[in-house]
């Protein structure tokens, strides 16, 4: 028999309900008086930043990103590298294993060459990012755990002379939401997780988003921008 507690983590009914929750936390009219552009930086983070989008009436885009994996250990993700070619290492780890940077910096070089690429391929035809010097950015993703795909965005939309960088999730880390908040202009999250476990166990109901899915939502901004300019 299921008691209350055994539904005591589980803060979210499906995305839809994930969404309205981390739209409720964020500051939506100064979202709306600024060129704002909302970003996905993964994509399961695609979906929130589409609802942000809607929100605020602005633009959204994919930032790509893949992880770096320890050579003896698969499971575990040492650094990451976005599709600006901006790497980010979790230190710790790699000094725990004893892996040599050489490795990482060689292995995100092969991972950028193939399977970045290949996604920004997919995704947006080999387009770049919206451009994004002087707006205000949104980084959504549909979680936070370890912070290094965040930390790689961070690194990618500085490098593109953003003016405000917000971060946006549903769930985190308690300690990666203060080490975040030292590099950003803000960091909105519902909810913030002391020893945080895997994304499905706070869902009732957790479905990832299909490739179809991703595209439609990507696609259906494309169509936006083009209307823009005509």
């Amino acid at each position: 028999m299921q008691t209350d507690s055994d539904h005591e983590h589980r803060y979210f009914v499906d995305r839809k309900d994930a969404a309205a929750q981390l739209i409720e936390t964020l500051p939506l009219e100064l979202l709306r008086e600024n060129e704002t552009v909302v970003i996905g930086v993964s994509e399961g983070g695609v979906y929130f930043a589409d609802r942000i989008a809607k929100a605020i009436g602005s633009q959204m885009d994919i930032l790509l990103t893949e992880p770096i994996l320890a050579p003896y250990n698969p499971e575990t993700t040492i650094a990451m590298i976005s599709e600006t070619e901006e790497v980010v290492m979790h230190k710790a780890l790699v000094d725990a294993f004893d892996i040599n940077e050489d490795f990482v910096y060689s292995e995100a070089q092969r991972k950028y060459d193939e399977e970045v690429l290949s996604y920004v391929y997919r995704y947006r035809k080999g387009k770049d990012l919206l451009p994004l010097k002087g707006k205000y950015v949104v980084l959504a993703d549909e979680c936070v755990e370890t912070g290094l795909t965040m930390m790689a965005a961070l690194k990618s939309v500085i490098a593109r002379e953003a003016k405000n960088i917000y971060i946006a999730t549903p769930i985190l880390d308690k300690e990666v939401y203060e080490n975040l908040l030292t590099v950003c202009d803000g960091v909105f999250c519902p909810h913030k997780i002391q020893d945080y476990i895997s994304i499905e166990y706070y869902y009732k109901y957790f479905a990832r988003p299909s490739f179809e899915e991703i595209l439609h939502i990507v696609e259906s901004y494309e169509k936006f921008e083009k209307a823009d300019h005509e």
